[in-house]
């Protein structure tokens, strides 16, 4: 039951951190594409696919040319462990990485510019937030 909770409080918390991540980047000139793109990544034993997701694509409009974002939000509630953007592991990355290059296919954009942003969100228990993007977080 516990667990259960602590997922759910999680998963509300990283929805709030998605939306206060959009309306901050909107606010900087990213123009925002698709929110929450999943891509299919392969095959697990058992023919369960696997699929990975990026939190959102835009287009950051206040760089010449504009320049496709693929942008990983973490949101947590304290520093004490770790700050948010550690999350994004070589795995992460790996499977950001992966999403995109299919998004690319897709999409036919694989030759515009395109670089990997995280937004790291810190929210104290009065709903007061520390946003800061940081760009081209990794290759």
């Amino acid at each position: 039951m516990a667990q259960r909770l602590s997922r759910r409080l999680s998963r509300n918390l990283g929805e709030w951190g998605e939306t206060a991540a959009k309306r901050h980047l909107r606010k900087l000139g990213y123009r925002i594409v698709l929110t929450n793109f999943q891509a299919p990544v392969g095959t697990r034993i058992e023919s369960e696919r696997r699929s990975s997701e990026i939190d959102i694509i835009a287009y950051d409009e206040s760089s010449v040319p504009a320049t496709l974002v693929f942008i990983e939000v973490k949101t947590r509630s304290s520093i004490e462990v770790a700050t948010p953007e550690a999350a994004v592991d070589l795995h992460k990355r790996a499977q950001i990485v992966r999403a995109a290059n299919f998004y690319r296919r897709l999409m036919r954009v694989t030759e515009e510019l395109y670089r990997f942003d995280v937004v790291s969100i810190v929210v104290s228990p009065d709903l007061e937030s520390e946003i800061e993007i940081f760009k081209d977080f990794f290759r």
